[in-house]
């Protein structure tokens, strides 16, 4: 526990967790220290997080809940076209930008439709990666004039869907990942008799950065070879087809933090644009892929939960480095593509959890502890270090503290140590720890034994979520995510806290969170005062929401959708509310039946009336509990 600070204020709350930094205006504290969003960035459009909590309440929605911001949605797809729009102005270039939605980063029908409203101004497409997305996106895509691309491996099946949407006067573009996939788009063109809209993807030579690196390179799954490419456009001439291909396409990866890497990947798939025109192929568009980061940590830095760059270098390099090439090559500047998903979707959700409880290592027993007539030898020597310990001393008390603790340990591994001097020993060993660590607080140096000592000191909060079905990229690859309270800012947090979430698995805790100078180990959170406790995980909306899975089936959470609306009175509004999975719903998917389970059931109260186990009143009621809470929600309810 710190001590208080007096000087505290909302300033030093967004400095402590780097709002400002990551939330780039989307978030931040209000003056009575709660955050609030402003889904476009205008400060006079805010609105309080607990409000819509209070709100979605009264509409029956409990925790987890996940809020996503439809206004924040429309702003990054207008952000992001605008970027290039200002790009390709400042610079003369005489291409256009054409960008699509990789559906893959969230592939909620509401979060789609939302992104193809908002880019009808800019003719933004989408981009589909397998066969059920393609047939979302032929039935979504309105706007002819926008593209829809068509990445991975394709079946004969895709490659005549995609070759439909082409009859209908579709701009559908398979990007080719092979070279039997050229045969194979040649084959069932002529078929059809459909002239196709083909790309092919580009194995670059520079490497990406950061957690995807492997994405790029020699041995990328996807991509053609120079060699491939050369065969590619040979076969479509025999074919009688070389007009179809109209695109070169490469992708070095997701979240790439650093810009220099970005840059030297778009010259050289530029100079295979450059040169494949040259070469007498009819192309009109170059797709740089996804890989436009966000900054998780606020830190504007070439750490991999950051970016170096802004939105808007991202788009001048890209414009600049194919012009360069390209003019230097003397061909025309071509129509660009981007695969932006992260940038577009990740600031415009977040899940409230709430902390229904905590487990600390600093407490005092409810019972009386220690005979002081009887007092193990280990016990005293503990009291000793109490009593000995200041500055001169330091050093050799925490030494002497640890040779005690595990002297008492193989004592009780042995069986020479009973439970209530272990418990003291225990409550005595965290105090003394506790001690310690505040005696190094603001020295200049900190041993790595103490740093970790303070980290095993803090508490544990227990919240109503799973990290796999909320937080899988955390889980999986180690992707950190701003977590904060999302009140009582105005109060100094006096906890250093870690996270565990309610399914039964050790990975199901949170213990790494972003930090402007690495990863902190910690949180700092307030203590737990009888009243609600919420805190906010933000930036969720690329990748978690599909990829989330039902680990103890935990399924998917309570979601409301907010707007803006300077006619309301409180200026916005929940538009729509979509209630979590039922347990019903999760056991389903799993092939348990609710009428079989419900059966199964009766036949073990039948059996229980029948041997005087239960009453028949009893029993009656048990299965209808049963049967109600297979409709109930699978997180746990406030008692």
């Amino acid at each position: 526990m710190r001590e208080e600070n007096q000087d505290w204020n909302i300033e030093s709350a967004g400095k402590l967790y780097n709002i400002d930094g990551w939330g780039i205006g989307y978030f931040y504290i209000d003056s009575e220290g709660f955050v609030v969003a402003s889904p476009t960035q205008d400060p006079d459009q805010t609105i309080r997080i607990t409000d819509i909590i209070e709100e979605a309440k009264r509409e029956g929605l409990a925790f987890p809940l996940q809020i996503r911001f439809q206004d924040l949605l429309r702003h990054r797809v207008e952000a992001l076209n605008e970027a290039f729009k200002i790009a390709i102005e400042e610079q003369n270039f005489q291409g256009k930008y054409t960008g699509v939605f990789p559906i893959k980063v969230n592939q909620m029908r509401e979060v789609v439709e939302e992104i193809i409203d908002a880019g009808k101004p800019y003719h933004y497409g989408i981009e589909a990666g397998s066969k059920p997305e393609l047939m979302a996106a032929l039935s979504l895509h309105r706007d002819y004039k926008s593209l829809i691309i068509c990445n991975g491996y394709k079946d004969t099946q895709f490659i005549r869907f995609a070759l439909n949407g082409n009859r209908l006067g579709k701009k559908v573009i398979m990007v080719a990942e092979k070279l039997e996939e050229i045969r194979s788009i040649i084959t069932v063109a002529k078929e059809m008799k459909v002239m196709p809209m083909i790309g092919v993807r580009v194995k670059l030579g520079a490497k990406s950065s950061g957690k995807w690196a492997t994405s790029s390179g020699d041995n990328a799954k996807f991509g053609l070879s120079t060699a491939d490419i050369l065969d590619a456009v040979h076969m479509l001439r025999e074919a009688g087809m070389e007009d179809a291909l109209k695109l070169i396409h490469f992708h070095i990866g997701s979240q790439i933090p650093d810009i220099q890497v970005i840059t030297k990947a778009v010259r050289e798939g530029a100079r295979f644009y450059a040169k494949l025109a040259k070469y007498g192929c009819g192309l009109k568009y170059i797709d740089v892929g996804g890989g436009l980061g966000v900054d998780y940590d606020g830190s504007q830095s070439a750490f991999f939960s950051s970016t170096n760059y802004t939105l808007q270098e991202y788009a001048n390099d890209i414009v600049y480095s194919i012009m360069d090439v390209c003019d230097e090559e003397k061909v025309a500047h071509p129509n660009i593509v981007s695969e932006s998903g992260r940038a577009i979707v990740a600031h415009h959700s977040m899940i409230v959890v709430d902390v229904f409880g905590k487990i600390e290592k600093q407490r005092k027993p409810i019972y009386s502890l220690g005979d002081t007539k009887r007092r193990h030898k280990i016990v005293e020597a503990l009291l000793d270090i109490k009593e000995r310990l200041n500055n001169d001393t330091l050093n050799e008390c925490f030494h002497d503290l640890l040779y005690n603790k595990e002297q008492a340990q193989t004592l009780f591994d042995l069986g020479y140590l009973e439970l209530d001097d272990k418990a003291l020993i225990d409550t005595l060993y965290w105090e003394l720890s506790a001690s310690i660590t505040n005696m190094y607080e603001g020295e200049d140096y900190v041993p790595e034994e103490i740093t970790e000592l303070k980290t095993s000191l803090s508490d544990q909060y227990l919240c109503n979520f799973s990290v796999f079905q909320s937080l899988p990229d955390y889980w999986a690859l180690g992707q950190l995510f701003p977590i904060i309270p999302i009140h009582r800012l105005d109060e100094e947090p006096n906890r250093n806290a870690t996270l565990a979430d309610i399914t039964c698995d050790s990975d199901g805790k949170v213990n790494k969170f972003v930090d402007l100078k690495d990863v902190k180990e910690t949180l700092p959170l307030h203590s737990i005062n009888g009243e609600p406790y919420y805190l906010g995980i933000f930036m969720t909306g690329a990748y978690q929401d599909v990829m989330g899975d039902l680990h103890n089936l935990f399924g998917r959470v309570n979601e409301c959708h907010v707007f803006l609306d300077p006619d309301e009175d409180l200026g916005w509004y929940i538009e729509e509310t979509i209630e979590g999975s039922t347990i019903g719903e999760v056991l389903g998917m799993n092939m348990y039946l609710a009428s079989d389970l419900v059966k199964g059931m009766k036949k073990q109260v039948d059996s229980a009336i029948k041997n005087d186990i239960v009453k028949p009143s009893e029993g009656i009621k048990i299965l209808q509990e049963y049967e109600k809470g297979l409709n109930d929600y699978t997180y746990l309810k406030p008692v």
